[in-house]
Order: C-alpha cells, then structure tokens, then sequence
C-alpha cells in the first residue's frame, strides 16, 4: 500500500529529528516558527552540499572566483537594489479559519491541479492506445484543449495583473477559480495587499543616534558592490563570475513545509558578468549546466523540470526555474536570471561611483549585463533528503529506512563495528579508523548486535560498513558491506583506502559534469 505524500513527508520530517538532522530551533521553549537548527547530521550533509557547489563552481571553472561579503550592508544599498521599495509578497486571510496565504501561491497551485487533469487524461489515452502520440492528443483532445485554455486564462490575466499591481484583479481570478481556504473549505477572502519582507534593525550604541539597517534579504547585492574590488584585484576578463554562499532572512508571513520556506536561510549564488548582448547565450549555457549539476546527484531526471516565470522582475529579461519534485509537488530549486545590467546601474546612480569595465579589444568602457544563477541550500538539502528516504521491505518481512545519499554528500563515510567487545577486535577496529579518518568522515558503533547496527546507519546514510571479526586477526581482511545493495566483500584491510578513494569523495561527481 502506497504511502500518501503528506504522510511520506511527516515520516521525513520524523526521522530528521529522530537521527540528528534537523531540529526545531529553541524546541525547550516550545520553538520558534520558521526557524530551524541543523543537528550533528545534519551539519555535515549540509556542508558537503555546500562544498560540492563551491567545488563545482568555483574550483572548476577559472573564470568564477568566490568571495564572503558581510550580512550588514549600507542601508543604501537596498534602497538601489529596489528592496525597500518593492520586496514585497502579495497576502490574503481567509475570514473564517483565519489563516493567512500569498495569493499568488494559491493562484499557482489551482493552475498545478488543472495540469493535473491533463496528465491524468494523458495517462488513461496512453494506457487505452498503442503507438500513443501525448502531443497529438494533447493537441485534439477537447477536454484537454479546454483545460489548457483554462490555464492560459488564468496565467494570462494573473500576469497582467501582476504587471499592474492590481491587487483587486488578484483577488478577483482566486473568487473566479473559485479557490477555497485549505482549512475551512470557504471562500471568505480579504482584500489581497503587499508585504515588505526584509527585517530591519538598528546599529548604534546609543538608541536615539542608531541608523535603521536590514538583514540581508539576498547574498546577491554582497557580490554587486564589490564587482569593481574582484574585477581590479583579481584582473579578471569577462566574461567572468563572483560566487558566494551565505544566510539571508526574509519575514515570510506564510513560512510552511519544513525547511522549504524559512525566515533564516542560506543560498548558494553566482553572478556571471558578460557583455551586453551576448547574456542570453550566457543564460541558456548556464540553465544546462546547472540542470547537469543537479542531475550528477543522481536524484532521478524525471524529479527535475524548467519553469519560465510568468512575470519577470523588473531587472530581468529572462528568468526560469529548476522545479523538483518534492513530497508536496513541483516548486522552486534554483533560479537562473538575466539581470541585464540593473544592479550595477543602480548602484552607480545611488554610489557616485563608477561600476564599469574597460574592454580593451572595443577601447571603451561600459557596464556588464549578468546572469545569475541562485540555490537555496536548505532547499537543496530538503530534496536530496526527498529523494534518498525509501522504506524498503525485506525479505523476512520486515521493513528497513534507508537514506540512498549520494556517498560523496553522506556526512558519514564509512562505519567500523567490531564483530564483539572483546578478543582485540575493538582495538584492531580503532587502528582502521585512524588510518581512514584522514580521508573519510568515519564513525565507530560497537552497540547492539551488528544487524541493528546495519540498520542505524542505513537509516542515516552512511554508504559503506565495515565489519571486524575475529578472521581480521588473523589474516588483515574485513567485511565491506554496501548501504544501497546490502551485499557484501571481503578486503584487505590495506587496499580500503584505495577502494574508497573514488567512491565517497566529491571526485566521482565532479567527473560528471
């Protein structure tokens, strides 16, 4: 019997906490909303995410650098950037369960059910027909015709509206799509109206002289007002790229689904510089490598999908999403925008200060177009963790949860169990440790019988055990078992590090790419 998907994110979300993955933050104080802390686990798979994009973009590419700007900026700078102004969310309260939404998700997700339909149609004709054709029926069947048509009404009048900023035009297609609350089942809408999602604070020591600044709502403008600093210090030619990994906060008033939208997050950004009119090749080249990037984890390609935005931001001229699919359906991943050449424009009128590069070849100076490609690593980290949580049963009948990690991500390697607590055995189990741990992420576990120990580390992801018995003493070989097969082989113990070398380091995914 299938698992419903809410109940298979429930489970996810259970065996995060129960092995040191994510906990609630503050939980001793009954948490706080939006807000979670990475457990031992945790940390580590997030970290080697982490390293696997810097190595991917920054140490594979030479004309991609990487720097760390701090998360207190000028308050100017998000006057320019257009963040005090108009980073905003578009909000609507149901009057009876007194929840609150963005509309614009609601609006989204009643389209996503309309496409539903369509797959499903599709679906029950492929099963009836041979030699099926999706897109000829898709593109003569009434019913279908009819369903799209629906869409490219709602999409078509949700755009214009978005453009306009017609929030009574907004509120009108959810009563017109006839978009009930989720918990009451009513239709009993407020007016839709607008956000501001930045926090603000002061710095000063004496409160009457503080100066209002904001908590960066995006790593982005880190990496614009130090272009001139990378591009002078560093004498790079474009085209060429600034990376950078680091927090942001957003006062999401509807954060929900775990660590999909929180209100402190981390993101993995590059800005890539390019010559004005050469961005849009620039951004079809870096939506194929990124998709790559994402599909060497190994996830499954059918998990992945581009979205083009409906409406773009008013810095860009192109702009698409890497959707996953996650227990509650396709969403965002990652973003790849061209930003044309708005934010260092921005910068320069509101600075003074001139953000150019001086093109040798065409002796003259102008401002660079970029293209940006922007992950939320939380959110990169809640796919990878969709995607590797299985509970398979056994052939004795019983079930086993199992994390199938990428190896190279598991923020443990390689377990060493001695086969009993005595006889030597645990010794001989350290001295491999010792020797591996230069290398891998190695964890020792002597409790519980060796099956259960199995087990526990299946369910964290640990990709290799290694099992030392009293036949080790004797002639230096040990049991690998591997998590994903459950098969085991009998090695020495001085070919372990060259057996592992290629199979948990970040090696065997950057030769992917």
């Amino acid at each position: 019997m299938s698992v419903k998907p809410e109940d298979f994110f429930k489970n996810i979300i259970s065996h995060c906490k129960e092995y040191g993955y994510i906990f609630q933050s503050s939980e001793i104080y009954d948490g706080l909303s939006a807000v979670y802390d990475y457990g031992q686990n945790g940390a580590e798979l997030k970290k080697n995410i982490r390293e696997y994009w810097w190595k991917a973009m920054v140490q594979m590419h030479e004309n991609i650098v990487g720097i760390d700007a701090s998360i207190f900026m000028h308050p100017t700078t998000w006057k320019a950037s257009g963040h005090v102004d108009a980073f905003n969310d578009p909000l609507i309260d149901n009057k009876d369960s007194k929840k609150r939404y963005r509309a614009d998700v609601l609006i989204e997700e009643h389209v996503a059910k309309i496409e539903d339909k369509i797959n499903k149609e599709v679906e029950k004709a492929a099963k009836r027909f041979e030699n099926f054709d999706a897109t000829m029926f898709k593109s003569t069947n009434a019913r279908v015709l009819e369903y799209q048509k629906k869409i490219d009404e709602i999409n078509s009048r949700f755009k214009n509206a978005l453009n306009d900023n017609n929030l009574a035009e907004v509120k009108q297609i959810i009563i017109d799509c006839e978009i009930v609350c989720p918990i009451s089942g009513s239709r009993n809408w407020t007016d839709v109206r607008q956000f501001n999602l930045m926090f603000s604070t002061s710095m000063g020591s004496v409160s009457e002289e503080a100066s209002t600044i904001y908590l960066r709502p995006e790593t982005a403008q880190g990496i614009f007002v130090n272009y001139l600093n990378v591009q002078k210090t560093g004498r790079m030619k474009l085209p060429f790229g600034i990376a950078q990994t680091g927090k942001a906060f957003r006062n999401e008033i509807v954060a929900r689904q775990f660590i999909f939208r929180m209100r402190e997050f981390e993101q993995m950004e590059m800005q890539f510089f390019v010559k004005p009119g050469t961005e849009m090749q620039y951004y079809e080249e870096w939506k194929n490598k990124r998709l790559a990037w994402h599909l060497s984890l190994g996830l499954g390609k059918e998990n992945y999908k581009f979205h083009d935005h409906i409406k773009l931001a008013h810095y860009a001229n192109a702009a698409c999403d890497i959707e996953f699919q996650f227990p509650f359906g396709f969403k965002e991943l990652e973003g790849i925008h061209s930003r044309t050449d708005f934010d260092l424009k921005q910068h320069e009128q509101y600075s003074g200060k001139k953000l150019q590069y001086f093109d040798v070849e065409e002796n003259k100076s102008y401002v660079p177009y970029v293209v940006e490609t922007s992950v939320g690593l939380d959110r990169l980290f809640l796919s990878i963790l969709s995607a590797a949580y299985k509970e398979e049963p056994l052939e004795n009948g019983e079930t086993r949860t199992v994390l199938n990690l990428p190896p190279a991500l598991a923020p443990i390697k390689i377990a060493v169990f001695p086969l009993v607590k005595k006889d030597g055995l645990p010794e001989l189990a350290e001295s491999i440790i010792n020797d591996l741990k230069f290398d891998y992420a190695v964890a020792y576990d002597e409790k519980d019988t060796v099956g259960k120990r199995y087990r526990r580390h299946d369910a964290i992801g640990t990709p290799y055990c290694i099992t030392v018995d009293h036949q080790s003493k004797e002639d230096k070989t040990v049991t690998v078992r591997h998590r994903d097969t459950m098969q085991q082989e009998r090695l020495p113990i001085t070919e372990l590090n060259k057996f592992f070398e290629n199979k948990v380091s970040f090696k065997s995914l950057l030769k992917q790419l």
